[in-house]
């Protein structure tokens, strides 16, 4: 293990500290920050959680946490916002997806969506938790996934700097020249999506709500290790 392994447990082993010891009221300001301000929330818990998964699939594959034109504040911005996106639309599914739902003729809207925010956990609740992933990753996921990538590649076309995200993006350029679609298919939308995300965001909605945006961004986290082992790694 190298030296920038031991600070990332070290700082994982002091947060989660914080967040055990009651005295602290860590836990406590969470949970209010989260129910009071959820998408400011949302925008830290990506920036933060889902860069240090590309930053953890980085070390797989090349051995280290950054190199130049990586860009880990460039991405942490674009994380920061997609994280923003993201709660707003898990906001919009678990809302519409009831509605749905009671359409096709799965029972009254009152009952489907009391059985989705019961605390305790039923088939029916688990029913409905994984028509919201399905949906939410059939129909929104690959858009934001392939925004994501394009975004990847600009940061680094523009030597991984802050000056250089906000730079206008080629975007036909990187889509049609640039966007490994055999991968971005194949294995990102293709695989992940149903054989990963599918079941993950079932547990997601399943969760308590002032955790649910924060496992959808440590899901990031496995994800990047999960694609990193895919890509090969580096001996």
């Amino acid at each position: 293990m190298k030296k920038g392994d031991w600070i990332l447990i070290a700082c994982v082993a002091v947060v989660a500290a914080l967040f055990a010891i009651p005295q602290t009221h860590c836990a406590e300001g969470f949970n209010w920050a989260t129910a009071h301000h959820p998408y400011i929330m949302a925008f830290f818990k990506f920036a933060i959680l889902a860069t240090l998964g590309e930053m953890l699939a980085l070390r797989i594959r090349e051995g280290v946490y950054n190199k130049k034109g990586f860009g880990v504040l460039p991405r942490m911005i674009v994380w920061g916002f997609l994280g923003i996106a993201i709660a707003m639309a898990m906001v919009i599914f678990k809302s519409g997806v009831p509605v749905f739902l009671s359409s096709l003729g799965f029972g009254d809207l009152p009952t489907i969506q009391a059985t989705f925010a019961a605390p305790e956990l039923t088939w029916g609740k688990v029913g409905i938790a994984f028509a919201v992933s399905v949906l939410m990753n059939s129909i929104f996921a690959p858009v934001m996934m392939t925004f994501h990538k394009c975004t990847d590649i600009h940061i680094t076309d523009n030597g991984g700097t802050v000056a250089g995200l906000f730079r206008p993006m080629k975007m036909r350029e990187i889509i049609s020249q640039k966007v490994n679609w055999d991968v971005q298919w194949n294995l990102v939308i293709k695989k992940t999506i149903p054989l990963f995300w599918f079941p993950a965001h079932t547990i997601t909605f399943i969760l308590p709500q002032n955790l649910q945006v924060l496992f959808a961004a440590l899901l990031g986290v496995a994800l990047g290790l999960i694609l990193a082992l895919a890509g090969g790694a580096k001996k």
